[in-house]
């Protein structure tokens, strides 16, 4: 433990020895600054004198006094480099000489060698100013010659690399002085060569520029503001020196007469300007126009009245607020204009209202005159009226105008006028006034009741009670009070001596018209006549519409059934052979209504029937035929009960019941039905000549097939009074009664055939007169049967009215 201690000092000792023994020789190398990494100062092995290859051996290294290492020994070649960058300005702060003194220290021997490397300064750094802007202010009034210190510049290099000179940017009023200080320094002064003006020009940049001795030379610039301080040595100017306003009377109090600017260059308080009157301006001026001290401003303070003052004069003074003020004027002239202050006026002299609607055109209603106080073109003045109204203004003197009627006029489109003149003064800007007077029309009767149609078609329907409302015709009249009240008549016509108001009432006052009696469809079908509407004006004025009265139908008659012929009873019997054949006529139902078309149609239908499957009935001729043939089963007696039911709604209807009675007989009967167009009753003494003839079976059959192709080839001639029929049937039978009837509905005509072969019937068609219902003839003939009949002729006629009136 204590051998350890002492070898440690021994070799202290022999280490401080070696250091004693070396530091009398120093190795000196000089290099420049800012050399770049990796560059090669010196062979410090061959400097030295030692073994290259005996460096990695003896443990070379490297030791510098300093606080970085810089540099570094190759230990393979021996070299000393740079090992990092060298600022001589960094290493060695304010010193004229810089030196990096390093030791290299070698073990086996112990030896050390003192290295001193010289740094060189280099022209690496520019010369700069501590501050970048340098601000100076300077009176306006400070004089020529005046110096001004500035901050010197400052540059790290020494020697000749050092701050050399300064330069000054051109200036009209600046320049610099350079100075040395003791130390070698330099530094430099701003010197006014020229008088300033503020009002010229207040702000001066300079650029100062320090530049070194190095080579590149290099510089640095500083920014020199000199703020010019002012002075009060500029007067307030106005704009103008005198001003001319022209000013209308009655301006209102308050307005803007003008507004005055005067300006001082200077600033602060000595640029602050104070307006005023001078003692030159009147106390009137100054009573009629304010003042505003701070911006100048002159209005009017009381009324201006043209008639009182035309001129205004006065002098305005600005003064400055600095202490030693200064003061300038001007001068104002107001010239007063006279205003159209005066509003036209209009005075109705005459007026005539209300008047007729007729009046003629280019009629005088009222006289008008006009007037305006103000004189030239403020007191001429213009008057019109709208050009949409039937009027004009028509000049009759100086100021003095006419309305007349330009256009007819129409009370029913515009019952009243309001009429609005208007005058307008031409001055600048125009004064108008206007006066509205009411013009009203009185009535004349110049307007013809109007019905809404021209043409009134009326349905009413039949059976309508006497007194019934049929419509309401009602006429308009645009006219006023009596010109306006309507009274309705009916212009008077006769049917078949039956005048309208008797079939016909309208009330007078609405116009509502009415029926007096009850209408029936089978005699009157429709009616045409006149209303006309009057009004109570002078004279009358009316108009008239045509009126159609269209009797509806209402379905109010029974069918009739007229055949078979029912002598008594209603009960009809009647007998057949038992070998009568499969659709052998049995019988005709017919029957007839004296309603409408759509009514009158009739149809038919069992209501009773011994056996169905035996007999069929056709439910519109009537027809009632054999289904099949008669079996010795099938009951000699048959009851068959017909219904004959119309169309209307609610249906009427009418029935009959037929017995049958078969019979064993071996003489097969045909029934025929002709048309006979026969025009005289003489027929009726052929009857026996058919009974005769209808004895042979041969010979009536040869009568069949004649009347069959008579029936088909012609055609019987209708009367010339009559209407074509409009519901005709023909019909045949075979058996105890064949009958054949043509009924016709119309008014005029009914024809009606009746054939019965068994007992020798022939009806022949009669005419009937004008307004009747129906007729019905039955004449008797002889059969040629073994049996003969018991019944005479007789005739079934229906009542015969006459209308009292036709349509």
């Amino acid at each position: 433990m204590e051998a350890q201690p002492r070898m440690k000092y021994i070799a202290t000792f022999v280490l401080v020895s070696a250091v004693v023994y070396t530091a009398s020789s120093v190795t000196h190398y000089s290099i420049p600054e800012e050399m770049e990494v990796g560059s090669v100062v010196a062979n410090l092995a061959a400097d030295l004198g030692i073994d290259v290859q005996t460096l990695g051996r003896r443990k070379l290294r490297l030791d510098i006094l300093a606080n970085k290492k810089y540099l570094d020994v190759n230990k393979d070649t021996g070299e000393l480099f740079i090992l990092e960058r060298i600022d001589r300005e960094y290493l060695c702060i304010s010193k004229t000489v810089c030196y990096l003194k390093m030791e290299v220290i070698l073990e086996n021997p112990v030896r050390i060698f003192n290295i001193e490397l010289e740094i060189m300064d280099i022209n690496d750094n520019a010369p700069y100013f501590r501050r970048d802007t340098i601000h100076l202010d300077v009176s306006e009034s400070t004089s020529v010659g005046e110096r001004f210190s500035l901050s010197n510049a400052v540059d790290p290099d020494i020697g000749s690399n050092s701050i050399k000179g300064y330069y000054l940017s051109e200036s009209a009023n600046f320049d610099i002085e350079v100075q040395t200080g003791r130390d070698g320094s330099k530094f430099a002064d701003l010197i006014l060569k020229k008088s300033l003006d503020r009002e010229e020009q207040a702000l001066h940049n300079l650029i100062l520029t320090a530049v070194d001795g190095g080579v590149p030379a290099r510089s640095g610039t500083a920014s020199i503001i000199v703020r010019v301080l002012d002075t009060n040595d500029n007067t307030p100017q106005f704009d103008k020196d005198s001003y001319t306003i022209n000013l209308t009377e009655n301006a209102p109090i308050g307005s803007l007469v003008v507004k005055l600017n005067a300006t001082d260059k200077d600033e602060g308080s000595n640029s602050e300007i104070i307006y005023s009157y001078s003692l030159y301006t009147s106390e009137k001026t100054q009573q009629t126009f304010s003042l505003n001290p701070d911006n100048g401003e002159i209005r009017v303070k009381e009324m201006i009245n043209y008639e009182d003052f035309r001129i205004y004069d006065m002098e305005i003074i600005a003064t400055d607020k600095a202490v030693n003020s200064l003061s300038g004027k001007c001068k104002v002239k107001i010239l007063v204009a006279d205003m159209n202050d005066n509003h036209p006026e209009i005075s109705i002299k005459s007026l005539s209202s209300p008047v007729k609607e007729d009046i003629p055109v280019n009629t005088v209603i009222a006289v008008v005159s006009v007037s305006d106080k103000d004189s030239g073109e403020n007191g001429q003045v213009d008057i019109n009226i709208s050009d949409h109204l039937p009027f004009a203004l028509k000049e009759s003197s100086d100021n003095y105008y006419e309305l007349i009627v330009s256009k007819p006029l129409d009370r029913e489109k515009m019952p009243e006028y309001d009429i609005t003149i208007t005058v307008t003064d031409r001055g600048n800007p125009p004064l108008s006034d206007n006066e509205t007077i009411t013009v009203e029309l009185l009535d004349v009767n110049d307007n013809v009741p109007q019905f809404p149609q021209t043409f009134y078609t009326i349905p009413v329907m039949e059976n309508n009670p006497p007194g019934a409302l049929l419509s309401s015709l009602t006429a308009i009249d645009p006219d006023l009070h009596e010109n306006q009240y309507l009274v309705y008549f009916i212009i008077e016509k006769e049917i078949v001596n039956t005048s309208m108001s008797m079939l016909f009432s309208i009330n007078p006052e609405n116009g509502n018209l009415y029926a007096l009696k009850t209408f029936d469809y089978e005699i009157e079908k429709e009616f045409l006549f006149h209303i006309e509407a009057r009004d109570s004006g002078v004279p009358p004025l009316s108009s008239n519409v045509t009126v159609h009265i269209i009797i509806m139908d209402q379905n109010d008659n029974t069918p009739v059934i007229v055949s078979p012929w029912r002598a008594h009873g209603s009960v009809v019997e009647e007998k057949i052979p038992r070998s009568t054949d499969k659709g052998t006529l049995i019988a005709k139902v017919i029957a007839i209504d004296s309603d409408s078309v759509h009514n009158s149609r009739i149809t038919y239908q069992f209501l009773q029937n011994t056996d169905a499957t035996l007999f069929s009935l056709d439910q519109y001729n009537g027809e009632i035929r054999t289904m099949r043939m008669f079996s010795y089963r099938d009951s000699r007696h048959q009851r068959l009960v017909v219904i004959a039911k119309d169309n209307g709604e609610p249906a009427l209807s009418a029935t009959v019941t037929i017995k049958l009675s078969t019979v064993e007989t071996a003489l097969k009967t045909y029934a025929d039905m002709t048309e006979v167009p026969l025009e005289y009753d003489i027929f009726s003494d052929l009857n026996l000549y058919l009974v005769i003839g209808l004895g042979s079976v041969s010979f009536l059959l040869l009568i069949t097939i004649l009347v069959t192709i008579v029936l088909k080839c012609q055609k019987p001639k209708p009367s010339k009074a009559a209407p074509p029929s409009r519901n005709s049937v023909i019909s045949e039978r075979n058996s105890t009664i064949a009958d054949s009837t043509l009924v016709s509905n119309d008014a005029y005509w009914y024809s009606l055939f009746l054939a019965e072969t068994r007992k020798g019937k022939l009806v022949v068609r009669q005419p009937v007169p004008k307004g009747s219902r129906y007729i019905v003839s039955s004449i008797p003939r002889s059969t040629g049967l073994t049996e003969t009949s018991d019944s005479a002729a007789s005739t079934l006629q229906a009542s015969t009215t006459t209308s009292s009136s036709s349509t």
